[in-house]
Parts: structure tokens; C-alpha cells; sequence
């Protein structure tokens, strides 16, 4: 017999009746009847009621607390009929007890009940993590983590793709985000820099004649926190290919997704999924790169309706308008949109009309439209008697992100999108280039990408009319892949960061590795990187990625359990060089 256990508590049956069995977990309660007492064993595995009416194990119960670990033995016994519980797995038997031992009790109070712990403050529930995922609801999650990750695991080994881990420690790299980095002790006056992503190491593994990479990769960034990005470090499936255009990675991409969330997700998969949208058609129809196809309103640009209109406040701005059948809502719905507009999204205001269905056109700007555009407008947009429009003016990109989320806000409220659905798509032609607010050109996306037309692009055309063999996959509002078509060429390379204020010089100093393996036979390759922890977000049906995190950091980044981020002594400080500069920004 086994020091802790003959079994588990979560594979006892009938058919262990008559078993003399050992037990090892964590209280989960303790019912006490009155001369009977019934307590809930849970572990890694299950619950297993043990009961007992001897008076001396009644006695030593009395003294155990609830979540201390215990070592119980006992004999199986069916229970009647009228006890049985369904709800687990071993609900049709309890350990009559013999004994039960202490391995470690709760000398402190709790700090909250672990069956509950999802109904208290988020940061109490970090603080106190072990504890929280005890709860068998989140402690599945992370169970459900790792089959995620072992069905993607086979997936890649089933294509043909070899795991390679590559460096932690590494260069600082423009990825699109702030680095993480690290004093070197060593070196005095350098830094190592975490990887926002393996994107160097798994290009240069390409050349190196590997064919087709993947890993489990920890990515970091010194991103803010939102409730679809953890903060500070993620994980990703990064792959690579060799000899690989953009549409065979995207197949590849396709039969991933497929497998996990036809295998894996609560909802099912639309048979309209996996179609080709250009970025900038996105844009203009959803508002953003990230469209929850689910939602089948869209945007319609109706700028040309209100030239002459004289309705000053949409002057030489970009208009666009969502319709809506209005038939089941009432004018407050229209009210509430347009707080909602003012209060949560802080734009201007929200414009709206509505056409009854005796064909009149109300709204707070109805006075102002003439038949002639109301007819136009309708037209465009495929609105009849019935429907609503909303109207957000701006200039172009202000007034397509505001649509969007306006869209997003109309397709919640009036109940457009179904839950039980995956819509994916793949988000193609993404700029290669971008004007920042400084009105400099920047990489609009990873700097490492073939722009479309290669060479003869970046030197004949308006950098910001280029295009990128760049793409994301999208599913329901969430982006959970990027990649892209890889640069592998010295010229292009060159003259791609040149555009953007890189000298060549810089190129070879920052990117020296690919640099100078670009000029030894680099074979054509790309890739891309689905990102695990909003993959399993999905899957499960949250909607805040740290729910699916065994450790996470909280909403301002900051680890509860650890004490991280913290100060060091100054001797840790003088070891790697460095000395903190006080900030007086904060006094």
C-alpha cells in the first residue's frame, strides 16, 4: 500500500464496494449531522465522500479545518439509493472511514471559501492564487490548458514540423512593442533583451536548412494590460516554413484552427469561415482589423450623401452609418445609444434617424436631409421602412474605429450574435508602412515582412500605397494569429528599414545575424504564430484571458503572489551596473 493513496479520489466505483482503500487530498467541507459527519475529499482528480459515526474519528474531525490536507482510510461502501449524486463521478459511493490523519491543517483563516472564490475581488483572488485554483471550475481550465497544448503539440509533429527551442536571452528587436531588458553583469553598460517573439531565431533556422520549425514559445512585451492580452509575457505556437508562400501558411493555419476548435471549443465552427478579407475592406466595413463576423451589421460610407446638405456639424468629414431594423426597439434604445456614444466611448455625439413604418423619417437630424438624400441614403445602406441609422463623422480612421465599436455595441444590444458560432477569417494586404504622429514612416506591422512587389515597390512607390505579404487570423473579434511572408533578401531588407530611418549601417549593427545569413543561400520562407492564451480564452468562453493563466499578472500588470515587480538592494544594482533614477514626475 502506497504512504498517501490506493487510489484517487476521483475513480472509485461500485465496483470497489468491500475495498479497504487509501485517500489523500484536501478538505472541501465537513458536514456534521449530529452523530454522523460527511466530509468532501477533494483532489488533482475528484471528490470521494467519507462518512463516519464512530465517536473518536467525530472527535479528531472536530479539530480538522476545512482546505487542510488529509490522509483518509476506509472501506467502500454504495450509497442508497436516495444519496446518490450524479453531479461526480464517484457519486454512487462513500468511504466508510477507519482512520483519518493530518498531513498539514489550515492554521490561518481563509480568505475566502475556494468554492466561491470567482465571486470575489480579482486581486484578492491573485494574491491567493493556490488557493483559488483549487476551485475545480478554474483548476479544469488550466487542465484544459495543457490538452490544448498537447493536441497542438501532435498536430505540428502530424504536419511535419520539428520543435526547436530558441534563446530567452537575446537583442533588443523593433517588434512593435517595448522590450523587456536585462542588465548584463559581465558586460558593463549592455543588455540582453527578452523576445517579443523568436522571430530572428526562427528565420535564421530556416536558412540554416530546417524545413518547417514550431515551438511552444514565451513571448515578451512591455505592453499595457487588457482583458484579452495578458501583460508582460504570453505564449504563442510559433511556426516557420521554408519555401513557403503566404497561402500555404494560411492553410496551415486553417487546419490548426480546425483542429482545435472543432476538437476543443464550446461553440462550432461556420461553414463560412477561413474567407480572405483585405485590411482596408475591413476597415471600411467593420471599422477595425478584428471584425466579429458574427455580427452581420456593416458600415457604409455615406460622406457624398451629405455634400449640400447643409447640415454643417458632418462637414468635410468622413460619414459612416450602420443600419438597423428598429422594428422591435423604442426611441429609448436610440437615447441610450447615444449616451452610450458619449459617456463610455467619449466621441462628440451619436446622429440618428429612423424611418417608421409609415415610411415618415424621424431623428434629431431628420430636419435637416431632404427626400432626395433619404432616398439615397436608404438605398445605399439597404434600409427600408423600419430601420434605423447611426451616423459617426470624423476624419477616416477616427470615424471608422468609432463606427466599429459602435457596430460592436449595436450587434451586443439587439442580440445579432450567437454565442454557439466560431466565424474566422484571414485579415490579408496589410500596409507595409504607416505615418506616426510625428508624421515619420514606421513598419505598420512586423518590420521582418516581403512588401508586395518587393524591391521595385519600396523604390517606386509612396511607401504608404504599399502592401505587405502580412496577415492575421481573426475569430469573433479577437485576433489569434499573425504571420507573415519573410523578407530574405539583403536589398530589400535594406531599403525596407531605410524608408523607415534605419541606415544600413543600423541594419547591420541591430540585425547583423540575418544580415549576414541573407547573403549565404536564404531560402524563401514565412510563417506565423497563433497565440495560445486568447485561443483558450475562446475556447472555454471567457472573456478575460487570465482566467486561463495559472499565474497570471493583474489588470495593472503587477504580480500579487510573487511581490513583482519590486525594488532590489543596492548591491544587486551595483552587480549589473545600473542605478535607479529617481522619478520626480510623481512628486
Amino acid at each position: 500500500m502506497s504512504e498517501y493513496r490506493t487510489h484517487t479520489c476521483g475513480e472509485l466505483t461500485e465496483k470497489d464496494a468491500g475495498k479497504e482503500v487509501k485517500l489523500s487530498g484536501f478538505v472541501k467541507t465537513i458536514r456534521d449531522l449530529g452523530g454522523c459527519v460527511f466530509i468532501d475529499l477533494r483532489d488533482h482528480y475528484g471528490i470521494t465522500q467519507l462518512t463516519t459515526e464512530d465517536e473518536k474519528l467525530l472527535e479528531q474531525i472536530k479539530k480538522i479545518n476545512v482546505e487542510s490536507t488529509v490522509t483518509a482510510i476506509g472501506v467502500v461502501e454504495k450509497r442508497p439509493e436516495e444519496n446518490i449524486n450524479d453531479k461526480i463521478e464517484t457519486g454512487k459511493i462513500e468511504v466508510n472511514l477507519k482512520s483519518i490523519d493530518i498531513l498539514n491543517d489550515v492554521t490561518m483563516p481563509l480568505p475566502f471559501e475556494v468554492e466561491k472564490s470567482h465571486e470575489v475581488k480579482e486581486d484578492l483572488r491573485l494574491e491567493y492564487r493556490f488557493l483559488d485554483l483549487r476551485n475545480e471550475s478554474i483548476h479544469r481550465k488550466i487542465v484544459f490548458r495543457s490538452e490544448v497544448l498537447k493536441l497542438l503539440r501532435n498536430k505540428m509533429d502530424k504536419m511535419g514540423f520539428i520543435e526547436v527551442q530558441t534563446p530567452i536571452l537575446t537583442s533588443s528587436s523593433p517588434e512593435g512593442a517595448r522590450d523587456f531588458l536585462i542588465p548584463s553583469r559581465i558586460h558593463p553598460g549592455e543588455f540582453y533583451a527578452l523576445p517579443q517573439a523568436p522571430q530572428q531565431f526562427k528565420q535564421l533556422l530556416m536558412i540554416s536548412g530546417f524545413d518547417k520549425y514550431y515551438q511552444i514559445a514565451p513571448c515578451f512585451r512591455d505592453e499595457d494590460p487588457r482583458a484579452d492580452r495578458s501583460p508582460g509575457e504570453f505564449y504563442q505556437l510559433d511556426f516557420e516554413m521554408a519555401f513557403a508562400t503566404q497561402e500555404e501558411v494560411l492553410e496551415v493555419l486553417k487546419e490548426i484552427a480546425t483542429e482545435v476548435f472543432s476538437k476543443l471549443g464550446h461553440a462550432t465552427i461556420s461553414e463560412d469561415s477561413f474567407v480572405k478579407i483585405p485590411y482596408r475592406t475591413s476597415i471600411e466595413k467593420y471599422g477595425t482589423d478584428k471584425p466579429d463576423l458574427r455580427n452581420p451589421l456593416v458600415l457604409t460610407d455615406v460622406t457624398d450623401c451629405f455634400e449640400g446638405s447643409g447640415f454643417n456639424a458632418f462637414k468635410n468629414k468622413v460619414v459612416k452609418c450602420i443600419a438597423i431594423d428598429s422594428t422591435s426597439v423604442t426611441r429609448r434604445f436610440f437615447d441610450e445609444m447615444t449616451a452610450y456614444a458619449k459617456d463610455e466611448l467619449k466621441m462628440a455625439g451619436l446622429a440618428w434617424i429612423r424611418k417608421n413604418e409609415d415610411g415618415i423619417v424621424v431623428g434629431p437630424i431628420a430636419k435637416y436631409l431632404s427626400d432626395m438624400i433619404l432616398d439615397e441614403m436608404f438605398q445605399k445602406t439597404g434600409a427600408k421602412e423600419g430601420y434605423g441609422l447611426f451616423f459617426v463623422a470624423d476624419e477616416y480612421e477616427k470615424a471608422c474605429k468609432d463606427a466599429g465599436l459602435i457596430r460592436d455595441e449595436l450587434g451586443r444590444r439587439l442580440g445579432l450574435i450567437d454565442e454557439d458560432v466560431y466565424k474566422l477569417c484571414f485579415i490579408v494586404d496589410f500596409p507595409f508602412y504607416e505615418k506616426t504622429d510625428e508624421g515619420t514612416i514606421d513598419f505598420g506591422h512586423n518590420p521582418f515582412s516581403m512588401p508586395k512587389g518587393g524591391l521595385s515597390a519600396l523604390e517606386n512607390m509612396d511607401p504608404l500605397e504599399i502592401l505587405a505579404y502580412q496577415y492575421d487570423m481573426v475569430c469573433n473579434g479577437y485576433e489569434i494569429a499573425s504571420g507573415a511572408v519573410r523578407n530574405h533578401d539583403t536589398k530589400v531588407m535594406t531599403k525596407a528599414f531605410e524608408i523607415a530611418g534605419y541606415s544600413e549601417e543600423t541594419v547591420k549593427t541591430k540585425f547583423g545575424a540575418l544580415y549576414n545569413a541573407f547573403k549565404f543561400g536564404a531560402p524563401p520562407h514565412a510563417g506565423a504564430a497563433p497565440g495560445i492564451d486568447r485561443i483558450i480564452m475562446l475556447l472555454l468562453g471567457e472573456t478575460n484571458i487570465r482566467e486561463v493563466i495559472a499565474f497570471p499578472k493583474n489588470s495593472k500588470a503587477r504580480d500579487l503572489l510573487m511581490g513583482a515587480p519590486a525594488t532590489v538592494t543596492e548591491k544587486q544594482l551595483a552587480d549589473v551596473h545600473i542605478k535607479v533614477v529617481e522619478d520626480n514626475k510623481n512628486k
